[in-house]
């Protein structure tokens, strides 16, 4: 008997180990916004809620939005929001710092750009346990 609990159990182990390594070697190093399950930005070192949970196309679909520059805007000679200017691939960390004397700072951004638009449509999350999970 006790024979067969190791075997099925190194059996379990092995097919673990194989499932990861495929896993694990047959993903993609260059992932598409398909794939993106959380917004994240390593420059938050402090946080007290978890990353937001945004799964990119499923939103955008929902959304109906068809331009990326509606939410990946670049700027003008000015520093205004620039809808024709798309920057979709450069992280919000490249144009807006954590902590800014000019310019949006990185959070309110974020912050600014999600809940303006869920207010605006009438339609999504503007409360912050909607986007984000408290940290336990």
């Amino acid at each position: 008997m006790k024979k067969h609990g190791t075997e099925s159990l190194y059996t379990f182990i092995t097919c673990m180990a194989i499932f990861l390594f495929v896993v694990s070697f047959g993903a993609s190093p260059v992932f598409s916004q398909e794939s993106v399950a959380f917004i994240e930005s390593d420059v938050f070192t402090q946080r007290s809620r978890q990353s937001p949970i945004f799964g990119h196309d499923a939103h955008n679909e929902k959304a109906k939005i068809e331009e990326c520059a509606t939410c990946h805007h670049g700027v003008d000679a000015q520093g205004k929001q620039d809808l024709d200017d798309m920057t979709a691939g450069t992280p919000c960390s490249e144009c807006h710092a954590v902590v800014s004397s000019k310019g949006t700072p990185l959070m309110r951004a974020y912050h600014q750009q999600c809940i303006n638009c869920h207010k605006e449509e009438a339609r999504g999350v503007t409360h912050c346990g909607g986007c984000h999970q408290q940290k336990g």
